[in-house]
């Protein structure tokens, strides 16, 4: 079962009989992981429990904004609005205020929304 192991005292050489085993701890934690996603239940997925509208394989629903009204997007680029609401996961008016809260900072706008 256990394989000998030897060393040569004039080098850094081993000599090995047996079958030799090397332990991964990466490869662990990924088998791990793939075993808490192939998980049927959604308890154990990002060690928190389901809400009432989260479904296997579903993103979270997008932050509903507090107000309706349009906010002015001048001098704010469209892939920048686009970028800041798929990281943060937040409506568009968010997105927008964040970035002119930031000088259109793209990451500043993104901790803003998250942190």
């Amino acid at each position: 079962q256990n394989p000998d192991v030897f060393r040569n005292p004039g080098s850094d050489t081993f000599i090995v009989f047996g079958e030799p085993r090397i332990e991964d701890l990466s490869q662990q934690n990924t088998m791990d992981a793939a075993k808490r996603f192939s998980d049927d239940n959604p308890a154990n997925r990002y060690g928190q429990a389901p809400t009432a509208s989260s479904r296997p394989g579903q993103l979270p629903a997008l932050e509903e904004s507090d107000d309706d009204e349009e906010v002015d997007a001048t001098g704010v680029e469209e892939k920048d609005i686009d970028l800041v609401m798929s990281q943060a996961g937040v409506s568009k008016n968010k997105a927008i205020k964040a970035l002119k809260n930031n000088n259109n900072d793209i990451v500043n706008a993104i901790m803003e929304l998250t942190m």
